[in-house]
């Protein structure tokens, strides 16, 4: 979709979301996790997409699709880049690069439960998570560019769940009961 159809679709949301703020609340369309024996699990979404994750040989799987923790940071990358490239529409910017790399650091002990040298529960998230964007636009003035990325990181639904605690349930079904 060309930029300026992505600016018209925005318009059109705002002003009815201006209109009718409750239009703004909905529910997510919910991930699916089944498990396909050892590590392997297969999310799928209600459109039928599904994407296959397994760990890694050294914690019990094969190795050979991504892992959760990957899917994470994949979604930390493109929600940002898309929303990057939202704002850059609506501004009528035309952007020539535009990259993303999530990374992250963390501690295995944490997956597996495990605690530090001081009995202190190591966390199974990660330790720091690190958002490198790469951007440019010909004729836009770097400093134009960074406060588009940093509004863009601002409003972007997952870097903003990364950033603040979003509250969770739990809720737990047991076949047969």
């Amino acid at each position: 979709m060309a930029a300026q159809d992505i600016a018209g679709a925005l318009q059109r949301v705002e002003s009815v979301l201006r209109r009718h703020p409750e239009a703004g609340i909905h529910d997510d369309a919910p991930a699916t996790a089944r498990w396909h024996g050892g590590t392997r699990i297969i999310a799928s979404h209600a459109n039928g997409m599904q994407v296959q994750t397994d760990m890694p040989g050294e914690l019990g799987g094969s190795g050979d699709q991504v892992t959760p923790g990957w899917l994470f940071r994949a979604g930390l990358a493109s929600c940002t880049a898309t929303r990057i490239a939202m704002a850059a529409a609506a501004e009528g910017i035309e952007l020539d690069m535009l990259e993303l790399q999530a990374s992250s650091r963390s501690d295995t002990r944490g997956l597996l439960g495990m605690a530090d040298a001081d009995g202190e529960a190591v966390p199974a998230r990660p330790l720091a998570v690190r958002l490198l964007v790469r951007i440019g636009a010909r004729g836009v003035p770097a400093e134009r560019l960074r406060a588009l990325v940093r509004d863009s990181h601002r409003c972007s639904p997952v870097s903003g769940a990364v950033q603040e605690a979003v509250p969770m349930s739990l809720r737990i079904e047991v076949g047969g009961e």
